[in-house]
């Protein structure tokens, strides 16, 4: 019997690229020698494009979709791909195209080699602006620096994960999820397969500079614990920066008669502002562990297509 691929596809609003997505995707995987399905899992799209993948389902029976009832977010829109993937390795990619389907073949070509996981590395970004390549760039060497399990630079979730993998990740349900750190942490034989990342084909970018934010909030305070150190760090440096200040003011306050009460509402404000600094840290923490501790469902399921409720 031969192995089967699945392919987890996110989508959320792509009608102008899906379809031209799928025909290439499609391509790439019959050319294989594998059997495969391809994933859609439809993130509350709210233009055309749930009804491009049932027409596309309907022509393809090897296609299976998974809508939800609104939009979660593309890390939860991958996790509920896995859920109802049933292949030996599992390849995650976006459906926009600059992660170029032709690069599949790499990632089976490690995985047949011992690879646990293969993951796409992003050896030249086109079409993206200075400002996102160097916000990109700064934020990777951020998160590798802070992260307690190191996280390969200039990669994305374009991926190929063995059926083990991806049975650790059905494992793990955490709701502010970052699966480029789940992966990491798990320690698997990780195998990097260089590319070039292309502009998208068509329409607009869905990672809004908010959600950028988030996600690289939830990969910093969800694999590393030295934010919270932080308050170590600042307290000693705001004791050593208060003794020197008192110094300073007891020498102007018997030379040049410089009021003291300037400094004294500097340190308040010093103070406050580390204070305020560090609750924030804090609070991030706590609003983590609450959104775990309502045990709520990671997703609303809105419709399914050729999903079989006993694969799940």
């Amino acid at each position: 019997m031969r192995r089967l691929l699945s392919l987890i596809v996110p989508v959320f609003n792509e009608q102008e690229v899906l379809r031209h997505s799928y025909e290439r995707m499609s391509e790439v995987m019959r050319q294989l020698d594998y059997d495969y399905e391809i994933i859609y899992v439809n993130d509350g799209s709210r233009d055309d494009t749930m009804r491009q993948l049932r027409a596309i389902a309907s022509e393809d029976d090897r296609v299976r979709v998974r809508s939800f009832s609104r939009n979660f977010g593309h890390q939860l829109a991958v996790t509920a791909g896995m859920d109802i993937a049933r292949g030996d390795a599992l390849i995650i990619i976006d459906a926009d195209l600059q992660d170029p389907p032709e690069v599949i073949e790499a990632l089976v070509k490690a995985w047949n080699e011992g690879a646990d996981i293969a993951y796409g590395k992003r050896a030249k970004r086109e079409g993206e602006t200075f400002m996102k390549k160097f916000t990109a760039f700064c934020y990777y060497r951020l998160l590798t620096a802070m992260s307690a399990y190191p996280i390969p630079l200039d990669t994305g979730d374009f991926r190929l994960i063995d059926r083990k993998v991806a049975d650790v990740f059905l494992k793990m349900r955490e709701h502010n999820r970052f699966l480029r750190g789940m992966s990491a942490w798990m320690g698997f034989n990780a195998v990097p397969v260089e590319y070039v990342r292309h502009e998208r084909y068509a329409g607009k970018t869905k990672y809004t500079l908010k959600k950028m934010l988030k996600l690289a909030f939830d990969g910093i305070t969800g694999f590393s614990y030295k934010p919270l150190s932080i308050a170590t760090w600042l307290g000693g440096i705001t004791c050593a920066v208060a003794a020197l200040g008192l110094v300073a003011l007891i020498v102007l306050a018997c030379t040049c008669g410089v009021p003291p009460w300037l400094w004294a509402v500097a340190g308040v404000v010093l103070m406050q502002g580390v204070t305020m600094l560090l609750m924030g840290v804090q609070g991030a923490y706590m609003n983590r562990m609450y959104d775990e501790l309502k045990g709520r469902p990671l997703y609303v399921i809105g419709e399914d297509i050729n999903v079989s409720v006993e694969k799940e």
